[in-house]
């Protein structure tokens, strides 16, 4: 399942970490205070937040207070507190804009990729919005890393 979450702006790294497993999670500096709780309810959006001030008012929509200062312990947090499965949709959507990307043949990127990628990666894909290419690498390694240390199942192939 994919959740829609309204992140503040205390909690970009966990953002990132989220949009990485596939989650949609829209972030921003603008988004803190009262701002990420219109934002949220705007758009139907659970609200992720380590401002105490909002536990205090209702906010009029579905908020989690995310008790930790580390991104491990946020991101473990989101994910037990929301049974998502971080390895159900990884590499899905942009870990910079949160738009879903899409696949794309190795021609339509050759000129932005350097030579050794192009030749020995298999798959690339794009973000429709910032055009960033994404392609699994070693990245795709650090993440089953990071997920191993959250007790995700399995590691990810790269």
């Amino acid at each position: 399942m994919i959740y829609r979450f309204a992140v503040d702006k205390m909690l970009g790294r966990l953002a990132t970490w989220l949009r990485i497993i596939g989650q949609d999670a829209t972030y921003g500096a603008h988004l803190s205070g009262q701002a990420l709780v219109h934002h949220a309810r705007a758009e139907g959006r659970t609200l992720l937040t380590r401002d105490r001030r909002l536990l205090c008012h209702p906010t009029g929509v579905p908020l989690l207070f995310i008790e930790s200062d580390h991104f491990r312990a946020q991101l473990r947090q989101v994910i037990a507190t929301f049974q998502i499965d971080p390895l159900a949709h990884p590499f899905t959507r942009c870990a910079r804009c949160n738009e879903p990307v899409l696949p794309v043949a190795k021609a339509e990127v050759a000129e932005r990729v350097p030579p050794y990628v192009l030749a020995t990666q298999p798959r690339f894909a794009r973000c429709p919005r910032c055009k960033r290419i994404y392609w699994p690498a070693t990245h795709h390694e650090h993440v089953a890393k990071e997920l191993a240390t959250l007790d995700a199942k399995d590691a990810l192939a790269p």
